[in-house]
Order: structure tokens, then sequence, then C-alpha cells
């Protein structure tokens, strides 16, 4: 941490666990603030994820379709997943791309990294940038049910408008320098 933000600090008091689960574990914190109160915080730790921006020879990205639960609805998203206990971001990016996808890369370049929800997620993610795409057999997880497509510029820019990319996609994109074609539609 850096010195210059001790006026922000807040010190853990107590943690009580209210949720374990496969993927999350949640927990709610007592702390005290900076000015000597005390305040309580919501927490799900998560491990972390990756996601994926990979283009072919023709600049096409690779995204996969999925339905999303929690959001009552089929999002196309660039492939990611959740890290394993102990592996390295560069190591999870290759395999999910591969499984999802069926794809691998001859070129890989980290893209940057940062907290998701930081509001109430220990959650961060890593953008990864593939080139170099070779196409494969695919291996989803048994309870993932996945299309995948390739898109342009214009196309990506119409399922941004029509709100079909979720935020780690649109975030990926961007830093990839992928310039959503707005003009279409």
């Amino acid at each position: 941490m850096s010195p210059d933000d001790s006026h922000l600090r807040e010190e853990p008091l107590r943690r009580r666990r209210v949720y374990e689960g496969k993927l999350l574990h949640v927990f709610e914190d007592a702390v005290r603030l900076p000015n000597g109160r005390e305040a309580r915080r919501e927490v799900v730790e998560h491990i972390g994820a990756v996601t994926v921006v990979a283009t072919d020879d023709q600049d096409r990205v690779v995204l996969v379709r999925q339905w999303r639960h929690a959001t009552g609805r089929a999002l196309w998203e660039l492939p990611a997943g959740t890290r394993e206990p102990g592996e390295e971001p560069a190591a999870t990016a290759r395999r999910e791309l591969t499984e999802e996808t069926g794809y691998g890369a001859t070129e890989w370049r980290e893209l940057g990294h940062g907290p998701v929800s930081p509001g109430y997620s220990s959650e961060e993610i890593w953008f990864y940038e593939a080139r170099g795409l070779s196409a494969g057999d695919s291996a989803p997880d048994v309870d993932e049910l996945l299309d995948v497509e390739l898109f342009d510029a214009p196309r990506l820019g119409d399922l941004a408008r029509r709100g079909e990319l979720d935020l780690k996609t649109l975030a990926g994109l961007a830093l990839a320098g992928v310039a959503l074609d707005h003009a279409h539609g």
C-alpha cells in the first residue's frame, strides 16, 4: 500500500462467513474507518479470472455466447474463465481459449488487469490478447453450452449498441485497441 492512502484506509476488525460456495465465498466484515467509526462491509471473495481477445488474420474477434442465469439472457462475451488455485493467469488464458472455442494461438500479450467490482468483490480479471489463431476442438465444461463465432468491427458495434456484450468484453476490446464500428445499424 502506498503511504498516501492512510487517510482512506479501513482497519479490519471482525469477519463473519455468510456463505461458502464452489466459486464464491461471502463475508460480512466490520471495519474501523479513519475517523474512528465502525462500518459494515459485505465482501464476495473470488480467486480471479481471465479473458482473451482472440483475433484472426482478418481482424475478426472470437466471441462465445452463453446463457447467463443471473441476467436471465444469453450474452456474447470474450472467452473467459476462472483461475484454478495456484494457476498463473497466462496459463488460465491459454486453457480457457482452447476449452471454450477450440482455438489455439501462437502470439500472446498481457493487456492489463484490475478489480472487477471493488465495492463488494475481491475478483480481479486479467486481460490477454491472442493472435496467430489455429482452429481445433473445443472442450467446454459439462455445464457450459456455448455458441462460438467470429465478429468484425461493424457486428461488434451492433452487439454493443443492443447491450448484448458484457462489460469485461467491452473493456477487453478497448484494451486491445479494437475499434467498434458504431456507424452501422
